[in-house]
């Protein structure tokens, strides 16, 4: 798994942290963003290795959704959506 690269990116240091920490463990490649600006440069930077991003919806800066569509002008990389909301329209 070592050469499966994932993007994790939440606005919260800890999330982000043990969510590493667990991918780590089982051999994947981690880069992390802690807003919605950054996700985007470092997606862009790595755009060429990274397998997966999860991202969490509400962020500073700019939101998870509008994140997505600025990947998806350009990629079609596999991304997991990480919210804490419960309501089944969201």
């Amino acid at each position: 798994m070592g050469d499966t690269t994932v993007l994790i990116v939440d606005d919260e240091s800890r999330m982000r942290k043990l969510i590493k920490d667990f991918l780590m463990q089982k051999g994947y490649s981690i880069l992390e963003a802690a807003d919605g600006e950054e996700a985007l440069n470092v997606f862009e930077e790595n755009k060429n290795k990274i397998n997966l991003i999860l991202l969490y919806v509400m962020m500073p800066k700019i939101d998870g959704l509008s994140v997505i569509r600025q990947i998806r002008l350009t990629s079609k990389v596999p991304i997991i959506m990480l919210t804490a909301r419960g309501e089944e329209q969201d």
